[in-house]
């Protein structure tokens, strides 16, 4: 059994359905991606008590996955490209059913995570101190989460 995993090696990137509600059958890459935040999945609570009931009691309501999540990017002028043809292509799909997902692949799965969502409408300026390396924080709004699925190669 392994003691754990390092996060060295894990990539990131997007693909675009062809098809409406169908996995894309290919993923572009992102580069220098510095941190991928979690995505949570808490049940909300709904009171299921009655009167002869002297504590509360609940059952598992629907999940709920916090709306967003981000995604640290080593600002440079390759990836601002990149991110402004990841919002390219997301707006593209405006009028069209088909929508975006994004992949993160960790070395030694067999599966990876998917999820569907939003990129920003533009590219957020970043918080800028001295002595420090450039990122960006794109914040991505999940319309769809999917766990773990069995994953699909990058492309160049």
């Amino acid at each position: 059994m392994l003691a754990g995993i390092s996060t060295l090696g894990i990539t990131f990137g997007y693909g675009v359905e062809t098809t409406a509600g169908e996995k894309p059958t290919s993923f572009k890459k992102l580069n220098r991606i510095n941190s991928i935040g979690g995505i949570t999945i808490e049940n909300e609570q709904i009171d299921a008590s009655a009167l002869e009931d002297f504590v509360s009691r609940y059952v598992r309501g629907r999940a709920d996955t916090g709306g967003s999540f981000p995604v640290g990017v080593n600002f440079t002028p390759e990836t601002n490209a990149e991110w402004k043809d990841v919002i390219s292509a997301y707006a593209a799909l405006e009028g069209t059913e088909n929508r975006m997902w994004f992949e993160t692949i960790i070395p030694g799965f067999d599966e990876a995570f998917f999820v569907i969502a939003q990129p920003p409408t533009a590219i957020p300026q970043p918080e800028i101190g001295q002595n420090e390396l450039l990122t960006v924080e794109m914040t991505l709004t999940i319309e769809e989460y999917l766990g773990m699925e069995e994953k699909v190669a990058f492309t160049a």
